[in-house]
């Protein structure tokens, strides 16, 4: 997180300037349909061996007089996902093998590649979500220059980062032992994601 953001973050925290109010998180969600993307276990990324990349366009509007970011982690944690940070997305092929991870772009756009050199680039931009079943690989090709990712987690899982061949045997043995979350990240628990991520 870069030294501005994470200032922002401590004066928001403290302070409550520029956060959402509890209204705000439900009048600026907009229903939006859960574009589905599977991906197949390339031998160096697993992916998930059930469950899709789940992608809301334009789920959130922005008003400017809010901090996208504040608005982005009081919507994840709202609704259980939580350990947020803002940042980028890292510019080689990682993924997580012990947890899923939502994705918030709060500013600026990107072309992504979701699930590894065969998967699918994706363009996103300020307002969209991705969330990201355990072993979906991601990788930022380009960016304009105010790009800003807000990404949480379930609170079943355990933070790793993996990339590297070496990893792979492991990691399709943990993938499929990551539970189901509770609740969608952006619609709760009556959201898109409980129905299209089957137990």
């Amino acid at each position: 997180m870069s030294i501005l953001e994470s200032g922002k973050k401590i004066v928001e925290t403290l302070t409550g300037w520029q956060r959402p109010s509890p209204g705000d998180l439900h009048s600026l969600i907009r229903a939006r349909k859960a574009n589905n993307f599977r991906f197949n276990d390339d031998g160096k990324i697993p992916n998930h061996p059930h469950w899709p990349l789940i992608v809301y366009r334009g789920a959130v509007k922005l008003p400017e007089e809010l901090d996208p970011a504040a608005f982005f982690e009081d919507l994840f944690q709202r609704n259980g996902w939580g350990s947020s940070w803002r940042n980028g997305i890292y510019d080689y092929v990682h993924y997580h093998s012990r947890n899923h991870e939502v994705l918030g772009i709060a500013r600026g756009s990107a072309k992504v590649q979701f699930g590894g050199k065969r998967g699918r680039t994706i363009a996103v931009k300020a307002g969209d979500i991705a969330i990201l079943p355990a072993g979906t690989g991601h990788q930022c090709l380009n960016h304009s220059n105010d790009f800003l990712v807000v990404g949480a987690y379930p609170p079943d899982g355990t933070y790793d980062e993996c990339s590297g061949e070496e990893e792979h045997d492991r990691a399709v043995e943990t993938i499929p032992e990551v539970v189901k979350p509770r609740k969608d990240p952006v619609y709760g628990p009556n959201g898109p994601l409980t129905g299209i991520w089957k137990a």
